[in-house]
C-alpha cells in the first residue's frame, strides 16, 4: 500500500523544517502542494504543524522505547517516528494500523530500510498509550523560564497552551460585498474580536476563494492589523520592512491621498510584495532599511522589525526549536541599527512606530530605550491615547483598551488576547 499524499507531502516539509531550516507556513503553501485536494492538504497542515507543536513530547514518548540516543537518529527516521506518534496519539480518527504502517513506509522510501523494524516496533508499543510528558506545554525550558520572570506563571501558562493550538485563520475584509462573496464560495466567517473588518474563518476551503487568489482579501492576524492602524495619519509614509504587505495595504487604506513608500530587503519578496499592491498606488523599493535609498522625510513611519518571532509560536511552531538566548542579542543589534536610521527619516513633529511579533524585552522596550537616549530629539507617545482614539473611530472593537498597554506600549499576548503576540511603541519627533 503506498504511502497517502498528505502522509507524503507531511514528510517532505518537515525534512525540510529540519535540514534546510525553511518555515512550514510557507512551504506547505509552496507550488508542488498545490495540487493536493482540499482534504489532503488540511491533513498534511494538521500532522506537520501538530509535530511540531508537540515535538518535545513526542520525543519524550517514544524515546522511552528507543534504545539509540534520540541525536543518533537519522532526521528521515526520527521524522517518521514523530509523524506516526502524533497520529497514534492525538487523532482519533486516523487508524492505528495506517499510521504505523505508512511511517514505517515512509522510512523506506527515504532509503531507510534497516530502521524500518525498529520504527514499527517502537509504534506499536506507543499505540493507544496516552502522552508520555511530565509537562505538556512542550516548550524549552528557557522559553518558560524567561516568560514566567516577566509575565508570571499564569500569563506563561496560558501563552504555552495558546501556542500548542490551532490558530484560526483570520482575514481582513474592508470592502462591501466581500463577505457575501465568500459566502457564495462556501466560506463561512463571523467577527474578530479585536478590530473592525477583521474575519475568523469557521468553516469552508479559502483555497478556492477568488477573493484571496486576486489579492483582494488578505490573511492577517488581528494584531498585526491593530499595528499598522495605530500609525495614523500622515502626507508621507514609509512601510521600512514592509513584506509581506498586509500592514502596508492598511496603511493606504487609512491615507488614500498620501504618497506611500515601502521597502523590503530581499528582490523577491520585494516582486511578490509589488504584485500583492499592484493596485494600490504603493511605489516600492528593494532595499536595506538601515541605509535607506529615500532622500526625504516621512511624517508616518512603520518599522515591523525583523524579529524572533516568539509572538507567533502557534503559528510558525518550529521556531521554538531553532531560538537560542543568543540569537536575541543579535537580533537586538540589528534591530538598533534599522531603528536608528529609520529614526533618521522622521519628519520634525512626525511619529515612527516600532513594533516586532515578539514577547522578548531584549527586542521590544530595550530597543527603544537605547534608541531613545540616543536620540533626544525623540519622546514616546503613549499606546493608550492612540487606543482610546481608534476605538472612538470604532476602527479598536476590544472593550478594554488598558489592557492592551504595558509602560505606554502596545502589548498582546497570545491566550490573554485573541491573537499573536505583538509589541509596538511609538516615538515622536519633536
Amino acid at each position: 500500500m503506498p504511502v497517502t499524499p498528505a502522509r507524503a507531502a507531511a514528510f517532505d516539509i518537515l525534512i525540510r523544517v529540519e535540514k534546510s531550516r525553511g518555515y512550514a507556513s510557507e512551504l506547505l503553501h509552496a507550488p508542488e502542494f498545490s495540487k493536493l485536494s482540499p482534504r489532503d492538504h488540511g491533513l498534511a497542515t494538521e500532522l506537520v504543524l501538530g509535530v511540531l507543536r508537540w515535538q518535545a513530547a513526542l520525543d519524550q514518548t517514544f524515546a522511552r522505547h528507543c534504545g539509540q540516543r534520540l541525536l543518533k537518529l537519522d532526521p528521515e527516521v526520527l521524522t517518521a517516528l514523530r509523524l506516526g506518534a502524533y497520529q497514534l496519539v492525538f487523532l482519533d480518527r486516523v487508524p492505528a494500523r495506517a499510521a504505523i504502517h505508512e511511517s514505517v513506509e515512509l522510512v523506506k522510501t527515504a532509503r531507510k530500510r534497516s530502521a524500518a523494524g525498529m520504527v514499527n516496533a517502537i509504534l506499536r508499543k506507543i499505540s493507544g498509550s496516552a502522552l508520555e510528558s511530565e509537562d505538556h506545554v512542550s516548550h524549552p525550558q528557557w522559553l518558560i523560564e524567561r516568560w514566567t520572570a516577566f509575565y508570571g506563571p499564569v500569563a506563561t501558562k496560558k501563552i504555552c497552551t495558546y501556542n500548542q493550538s490551532s490558530p484560526g485563520t483570520t482575514l481582513r475584509a474592508p470592502q462591501p460585498g466581500l463577505l457575501a462573496e465568500l459566502k457564495r464560495s462556501g466560506i463561512e466567517v463571523e467577527p474578530g474580536r479585536l478590530v473592525r473588518d477583521a474575519f475568523l474563518v469557521t468553516a469552508g476551503c479559502l483555497r478556492r476563494a477568488p477573493a484571496l487568489r486576486e489579492r483582494r482579501l488578505v490573511i492577517q492576524d488581528e494584531a498585526s492589523q491593530l499595528v499598522a492602524f495605530l500609525l495614523g495619519n500622515g502626507q508621507a509614509l514609509l512601510d521600512a520592512c514592509a513584506a509581506p504587505g498586509g500592514k502596508t495595504r492598511i496603511l493606504r487604506e487609512q491615507n488614500p491621498s498620501s504618497t506611500v513608500v515601502a521597502l523590503e530587503l530581499h528582490p523577491r519578496r520585494a516582486m511578490l510584495l509589488s504584485r500583492l499592491l499592484s493596485g494600490c498606488r504603493v511605489h516600492v523599493i528593494a532595499a536595506d532599511a538601515r541605509c535607506m535609498p529615500v532622500a526625504k522625510s516621512f511624517d508616518r513611519i512603520l518599522l515591523d522589525a525583523p524579529c524572533s518571532g516568539t509572538g507567533t509560536l502557534a503559528r510558525n511552531p518550529e521556531i521554538k526549536w531553532r531560538l537560542t538566548p543568543e540569537d536575541l542579542m543579535r537580533l537586538q543589534g540589528y534591530q538598533l541599527e534599522i531603528l536608528m536610521a529609520a529614526m533618521k527619516r522622521v519628519a520634525p513633529g512626525g511619529r515612527l512606530l516600532y513594533s516586532t511579533c515578539s514577547l522578548e524585552p531584549e527586542e521590544n522596550e530595550e530597543v527603544v530605550a537605547q534608541a531613545l537616549a540616543w536620540n533626544p530629539s525623540f519622546h514616546l507617545v503613549p499606546c493608550k491615547l492612540e487606543l482610546d482614539l481608534l476605538q472612538a473611530r470604532g476602527l479598536l472593537v476590544w472593550p478594554r483598551t488598558d489592557s492592551l498597554v504595558k509602560d505606554s506600549f502596545l502589548r498582546t499576548i497570545p491566550g490573554l488576547h485573541p491573537c499573536d503576540g505583538f509589541f509596538a511603541a511609538i516615538v515622536e519627533r519633536s
